[in-house]
């Protein structure tokens, strides 16, 4: 019995250095955070079981991966320790007994927060001023990765503290992290220039932090979370005793913490801490994977101690697993709006974060050639919140060799249409355009959606059948429609259909920019719609303008000046934007094309109703004028842009002395300007 479960022991650990080689060292995992913590349990299980048979090289004793031999060695000068789990109430009532019994206390008080998914850092200030940044390596030693550090905006260079009044050596120990929005810019545009994209938000950190080039680090959107001291020289300044107290003092010495950390009393508000984070976890900026639950009081974290790789006195409380292990039985062609074809996995049925997912996104060719996919394999599904799940990687070691290659056709699934691939494009398209009716129901989609027409009640089973009964073929038809027809449709009555013509009658009324945004423009989102409505105030001054002029518009590069192009210079496609604008109404901001900025430096904020244009036509306006347009008042806010029903922000602006611009007398300044630059 001993001898078996020796070798279960063994091939465990050699499993879990493996996997965490792959995953700290070379920023590549290669299972799921959900399977290595059950093989990481199972193993502590094993140790615990039989402790005669744990070896001290084996992974619950040691904490990530070994510095990498291109950087500096830094020895921390008190170990950097990782973290225990719990993952279920009931773990957490242990945790708490636990600590209770050790400190001979009835109840302790917690510090909580949110768990980043991140890479672990420490931070060394000398006197105030920033002299090391180190990796957390295997705890004891870590990577020097300053110069790197040093391009993270976020994390201070010096202290907002008088040199006399902080610590004579400071450690700071915190996550650095890649934000979702800029995770996403970060992949989209490694897709395009067909460079490596990373699997997720922590590996594109890692591989961001590991640049021998700090000017690559520069050009990556991190940001930091500072989350506990490590070694502390105090000086003449006595540090606060609990650990929330240390955190407020970070942040008044300009280290960033996370805003939702609070203190609780007991493990029942513990949980209700988490599952209020767990909530809120879709809509926040960056990715976490749990929450941290630590002893607040500072000699109570003393008294408690660690044991070889995680103190006593803390635990990450894990959410439920985002990544699942399933198998790709198929592939299916979905064509977009503007022909492009997006290969969607059919999956065999899998749980992931209490979601059961059968469908995930490939995006491209290029993408399901990065993953080296195959029909049959077997992969790691994620999924975050509301997002679109999608294949992350493969289990290769699964492999078969019955597996299938992944072909994509050479005509469109739903037309017959030749699909074209263009060089230096990672998307293949329908050639198809509207006589391809998967083209058309997206573009009629877009056409009436919440930011462009926006037509109440017009939703996607409606489309499908007016274009499916061919009483649609192209957005113009929509305002052809007659109540009488649309009864004819399913769950469509007499009130409906009424009410959807009424709607109809009302989009007729629009803004330049919610038209030239509707007509679905490739690389034309609402900002770009926008820009160009405030920069040249009118359709056709748009459709005359060439290349050179549309990049004198503030979001309009060469790509989009050249999509804009070939859109007009269609002679079919220009036909129907002018039969659509001749039976609209579309009005305009008044135009910002010269390069006068006279807002420069500026901030205001908007409040109540526009009549003249739209908030965000405003706001991009303002944005051309050269002023940051804020949604909160204070008393740095430059002016208040006042509409009608302006409520308390302009009662704020008044008790703040912050002045206030009627939309009158605003547009009579901007029309100043106008006449300025003629």
């Amino acid at each position: 019995m001993s001898k078996s479960v020796s070798q279960q022991m063994q091939q465990l650990k050699q499993m879990l250095l493996a996997h965490n080689q792959a995953y700290y060292e070379l920023d590549a995992p290669t299972v799921s955070d959900h399977e290595y913590d059950t093989l990481f349990r199972q193993l502590q299980a094993l140790e615990a079981a039989y402790p005669e048979l744990k070896q001290s090289d084996s992974p619950t004793q040691r904490v990530g991966g070994q510095a990498l031999a291109k950087f500096e060695s830094v020895p921390h000068r008190q170990p950097m320790l990782s973290l225990d789990n719990v993952f279920d109430r009931a773990d957490l009532a242990a945790f708490n007994k636990r600590v209770c019994e050790r400190l001979s206390q009835e109840q302790v008080e917690y510090c909580c927060e949110p768990k980043i998914d991140g890479i672990a850092v420490s931070l060394t200030y000398e006197q105030g001023v920033l002299t090391m940044a180190a990796t957390r390596g295997d705890g004891r030693v870590g990577e020097n990765i300053t110069d790197n550090v040093r391009t993270i905006h976020s994390i201070p260079l010096r202290l907002a503290v008088e040199p006399e009044q902080c610590p004579l050596r400071l450690e700071v120990r915190g996550e650095i992290f890649m934000p979702k929005a800029g995770f996403e810019a970060l992949n989209a545009s490694a897709l395009q220039a067909g460079a490596k994209v990373f699997a997720n938000p922590r590996n594109a950190a890692g591989g961001s932090l590991r640049q021998l080039d700090s000017k690559i680090t520069a050009q990556r959107p991190l940001s930091f979370f500072a989350y506990a001291l490590g070694e502390c020289v105090a000086g003449a300044m006595p540090l606060p005793t609990t650990h929330a107290a240390q955190l407020a003092c970070l942040q008044e010495w300009g280290l960033p913490t996370n805003k939702m950390t609070a203190v609780v009393a007991n493990p029942e508000a513990v949980l209700a801490y988490y599952e209020d984070v767990m909530t809120q976890r879709p809509r926040l900026d960056y990715e976490i994977d749990g929450v941290v639950i630590k002893v607040n009081s500072i000699v109570d974290q003393v008294a408690l101690g660690a044991v070889a790789r995680a103190p006593r006195w803390a635990v990450a409380f894990k959410f439920p697993a985002q990544e699942a292990l399933t198998r790709l039985e198929a592939v299916e062609f979905q064509v977009g709006r503007t022909g492009a074809l997006t290969p969607v996995a059919r999956l065999q049925p899998v749980l992931v974060g209490g979601v059961m997912v059968s469908n995930a996104t490939l995006h491209n060719a290029d993408e399901i050639k990065r993953l080296g996919l195959r029909l049959g394999d077997e992969v790691v599904v994620h999924r975050a919140g509301d997002v679109i799940p999608k294949v992350v990687r493969v289990v290769q070691h699964h492999r078969t060799e019955a597996e299938g290659f992944i072909v994509f056709p050479s005509q469109c699934p739903v037309c017959d249409s030749p699909v074209q691939r263009l060089a230096g494009e990672a998307i293949a398209r329908c050639s198809g355009g509207l006589r391809c009716q998967a083209q058309r129901k997206e573009a009629i989609r877009h056409f009436s959606s919440r930011h462009a027409l926006d037509v109440v009640g017009l939703g996607d089973k409606i489309v499908e059948q007016l274009v499916d009964k061919e009483m649609v073929a192209a957005p113009l038809d929509l305002f052809q429609l007659t109540a009488e027809q649309l009864v004819g449709l399913e769950r469509m009555g007499p009130k409906s259909a009424a009410n959807l013509v009424s709607a109809l009658a009302e989009a007729r009324q629009t803004t330049l920019a919610r038209f030239i945004y509707a007509l679905g423009i490739r690389e034309v989102g609402t900002t770009t719609a926008l820009h160009l409505a405030a920069h040249f105030g009118s359709l056709e001054a748009i459709i005359a303008a060439d290349v050179e002029a549309l990049q004198g518009v503030s979001d309009v590069g060469e790509v989009v000046a050249e999509q804009l192009t070939r859109y007009f210079q269609d002679p079919q496609q220009l036909s129907m934007v002018r039969d659509l604008a001749a039976l609209l109404t579309l009005t305009a901001p008044p135009t910002t094309g010269g390069s006068v900025q006279p807002l420069l430096g500026q901030t205001w904020v908007m409040t109540g109703t526009l009549s003249r244009c739209s908030r965000d036509e405003a706001k991009a306006l303002l944005q051309r004028l050269g002023a940051k347009v804020s949604g909160s008042i204070s008393s740095k806010t430059s002016a208040l842009l006042a509409g009608e029903k302006a409520g308390s922000k302009r009662t704020k602006a008044e008790s703040l002395a912050v002045p206030i611009y009627e939309e009158s007398a605003f547009w009579a300044y901007v029309d100043s300007l106008e006449r300025l630059e003629d």
